[in-house]
């Protein structure tokens, strides 16, 4: 999950696996699998960015758990 800004201020948590497309129209527009959207203050980089750090961490704690598991 990533935390988002919604264009009101409020924070919330997206689950990115569920994402269909990443849309600027000026505004960043999420559309879900299940086409509901959201409208967000992050750049299009920024959530790639976002995704990205999480998808790195969640390997790095299997990647841990793995090693860690081996001994």
């Amino acid at each position: 999950m990533i935390l988002l800004t919604k264009r009101s201020q409020e924070k919330f948590l997206l689950n990115h696996t569920q994402i269909e497309c990443i849309e600027s129209i000026p505004e960043v527009k999420i559309t879900m699998m299940n086409h509901d959207f959201f409208l967000v203050r992050e750049s299009v980089e920024e959530i790639i960015d976002k995704i990205a750090n999480y998808n790195a961490k969640v390997q790095d704690i299997h990647r841990e758990i793995t090693v860690t598991d081996k001994r």
